[in-house]
């Protein structure tokens, strides 16, 4: 029998928010779907600000979940950064969009201060803001880019998906993000950021909006069957013999290059 693929949820499990109750319904719907048999653990972000590389080692993919703010956002942000750095297949959606923008921001563009606004009102570096209309249990229809992952995923131009937020991608950020290789790849109906994803990466997407919830309503997401399929070909990879690599990226070419794996 296979082995269950093991997702890293990333997150504080909270009772009273929808999305995470909705995480292990999504997770068992997209396995039916995929063929495969996934279990998804919960991983508090206090338990990985030090030791993320021992913690998270044995998982096929990284989900960073919503319901933010984060107890330990050094911990949600150092899941996220292990994720971009070592290859594996990583989902964020809603809260995990947010501090993957702020992540990629500190590390990868050297923005040190990079922040969140619900955590840091009034500082100059929020890559994270308010939105000017708050999403709170609304849906809207996203519009998909041509040439992206999430387009070929949904294989339509354009979806109708739910949220729960309140904050999004700074707009004065996004040429930036964008030039620095995180391409933002879904749109609202006002032309604001609501998916991004990295192309250079085995998968590596994040969204504002919440696709677990279809959990809730018994369907198979195909974001999270694409996310699913991913975690499956990383552990064949691994089996391949690719375990002992460490998959980095060179952002002046965008271009993954292999290199020895650092001890965690």
């Amino acid at each position: 029998m296979e082995r269950p693929l093991r997702i890293a949820v990333i997150g504080d499990y909270r009772e009273d928010a929808t999305a995470h109750r909705a995480n292990a319904p999504a997770l068992e719907l997209a396995g039916t779907a995929t063929g495969h048999l996934v279990v998804g653990i919960w991983n508090a972000t206090d338990s990985l600000e030090r030791e993320v590389g021992p913690r998270l080692s044995s998982f096929d993919a990284i989900w960073c979940v919503p319901a933010g703010p984060y107890a330990n956002m050094d911990g949600a942000l150092a899941s996220i950064r292990y994720a971009r750095e070592r290859g594996v297949p990583f989902l964020g959606t809603c809260a995990g969009f947010q501090h993957a923008v702020i992540e990629y921001a500190r590390n990868v563009m050297g923005i040190s201060a990079a922040d969140h606004e619900e955590t840091h009102p009034g500082s100059e570096n929020n890559v994270i803001s308010l939105l000017t209309c708050a999403l709170v249990e609304k849906s809207e229809t996203i519009e998909l880019k041509d040439g992206s992952r999430i387009r070929e995923i949904y294989g339509v131009p354009e979806i109708f998906e739910q949220y729960h937020c309140n904050y999004g991608l700074n707009p004065k950020y996004r040429a930036r993000l964008e030039a620095a290789g995180m391409r933002m790849t879904a749109e609202g109906v006002g032309g604001e950021a609501r998916a991004m994803e990295l192309d250079h990466h085995p998968f590596f997407m994040g969204t504002l909006f919440q696709p677990e919830r279809a959990g809730l309503a018994g369907r198979a997401h195909p974001l999270i069957c694409a996310f699913v399929k991913a975690a499956a070909e990383a552990r064949t990879r691994k089996g391949a013999g690719d375990a002992n690599l460490n998959v980095s990226f060179d952002l002046s070419s965008r271009r993954p290059r292999e290199s020895p794996q650092a001890s965690p």
